[in-house]
């Protein structure tokens, strides 16, 4: 019988069948290894290429295709702002200018309607101002009159109160000298 100890297969297995270091970097396994790696790579590579890539590729495009057409709709958008800045701007300016306008025409209004007021108080004033010089003439002739009479009534008392005579006539012209001035 042969001897029951064989020698090692390879290099990188001990008798018992176990692996001597690391089974990965055995050199009698490494070719076997390389082809499962290309293989391997190949796959995922195609798998990639075919598959997940092209999904990617998709998604990417209709995102930038997406963030194009917003910013084609926000740049739209803007400019409609800009628009309706402009009209709202002008909207605001005829307003202004409208307002403006009404404020003189009722400026106007109120002048004329307070220079006809004017011209009646004016009038009514100037009225009245004719009538009381008409009472102050009238007063002031009373008065002279009854100054007059007082003066008529008063003077014989007073001359005689001197000790003078003064007849009627004489009296009546003294005062009357004296009333004119």
């Amino acid at each position: 019988m042969a001897s029951e100890t064989q020698a090692p297969v390879s290099s990188c297995v001990d008798a018992g069948g176990g692996a001597i270091g690391m089974p990965q970097l055995c050199p009698d396994w490494m070719g076997n290894q390389i082809f499962w790696l290309v293989v391997t790579l190949v796959v995922i590579f195609l798998i990639l290429s075919k598959v997940a890539l092209p999904r990617i590729a998709a998604v990417l495009a209709e995102r930038q295709g997406r963030i194009t057409n917003d910013i084609a709709v926000a740049e739209d958008l803007r400019q409609k702002a800009r628009d309706a800045e402009a009209a709202y701007e002008k909207a605001l300016a005829e307003a202004k200018a409208e307002a403006g306008r009404i404020v003189a025409e009722a400026k106007d209004e109120m002048q004329a309607e307070m220079d006809v007021e004017i011209a009646k108080a004016d009038a009514e004033i100037a009225a009245q101002a004719a009538e009381s010089e008409k009472k102050i003439a009238e007063i002031r002739e009373g008065a002279l009159d009854a100054v007059k009479d007082v003066a008529m009534d008063t003077v014989p008392d007073i001359v005689a109160a001197m000790g003078g005579k003064a007849d009627a006539k004489s009296v009546k012209t003294a005062v009357n000298e004296r009333m004119k001035g």
